[in-house]
């Protein structure tokens, strides 16, 4: 295997500081330089661009978004055990890799960053869809970042990349495509990690557009979507009754049958139905 960098390859980084990936941390470690330095091709202009890495783990991610041009990259690690094995290539990249020890729940990255920012993640599966929802719901939108290229189990990437009728269509696939573009780039067998998981996984590279597809207020639509697919099987005119009013006519207004399920309803329906409901 041709190597990226001048550092040692990941196997013995992982021997040399005794790494042994932790379930409870949702750690599964990839090993191939040459994979990693294809998924920070994924990001976009990486030059021009700080990246924000949550879980670097040994740093194989890390190296590759520094092969590939990053100005600089802020790594966030749990793991305690993984530190000495990223300051090894802070080392080599001493201006432009910063590691953070912490939780990336915990951590407000933009203190550490200047602005164009992208993220970038092999992300731990345990805390995954929680950081992607974080970085999905701001307070104010154009959020800090302006694109997410990010791992997950590829039943994850099919949700967030769902259209309305597919069994994965639900509420991550509409807080994702509001206000973003979002798209599958890249897919990995169990094989590419340590240790193998039990799925495949897939690399999502999500774009934040500067407004909404379609207007609506953030917390109504949320609500909305969270109570339509809450009981995805039944009629809207029976899921949204926890809404209350009179959903059936409000429905209808945004040009919605009320006997219709939510995995049929588009973008454009909830979002109608969100103004509706804001009235």
């Amino acid at each position: 295997m041709s190597q990226i960098d001048a550092l040692p390859p990941l196997r013995d980084v992982i021997a040399t500081h005794e790494l042994k990936a932790r379930k409870s941390l949702g750690q599964n470690f990839l090993l191939d330089l040459n994979l990693t330095a294809k998924i920070a091709r994924q990001v976009g202009d990486l030059a021009n661009c700080d990246v924000l890495e949550i879980g670097p783990g040994p740093g194989g991610l890390t190296r590759g978004l520094l092969a590939e041009g990053a100005r600089r990259v802020v790594a966030v690690e749990k793991d305690r055990r993984c530190i000495p094995a990223l300051e090894d290539i802070v080392a080599h990249h001493p201006e432009r890799l910063q590691v953070l020890e912490g939780d990336a729940l915990d951590i407000d990255p933009t203190l550490h960053l200047t602005a164009p920012i992208r993220i970038a993640a092999n992300l731990p599966y345990n805390i995954g869809t929680e950081l992607l929802v974080r970085w999905l719901t701001p307070p104010r939108w154009p959020p800090f970042w302006q694109s997410l290229t990010l791992m997950f189990q590829r039943e994850v990437a099919e949700r967030i990349t769902a259209q309305p009728g597919s069994k994965a269509y639900g509420r991550l696939a509409i807080l994702a495509q509001w206000r973003c573009t979002a798209n599958i780039v890249l897919s990995l067998p169990p094989e590419a990690f340590t240790p193998p998981p039990k799925v495949s996984s897939a690399v999502v590279h999500l774009v934040a557009l500067k407004e909404p597809k379609f207007p609506a207020d953030a917390k109504t639509l949320e609500r909305v979507v969270a109570t339509a697919f809450n009981q995805r099987r039944k009629m809207l005119r029976s899921a949204l009754k926890p809404l209350g009013g009179d959903i059936e006519d409000r429905l209808r207004a945004a040009g919605i049958a009320p006997t219709d399920r939510a995995e049929n309803i588009p973008l454009e329906g909830f979002c109608a139905l969100a103004r509706e409901l804001a009235h």
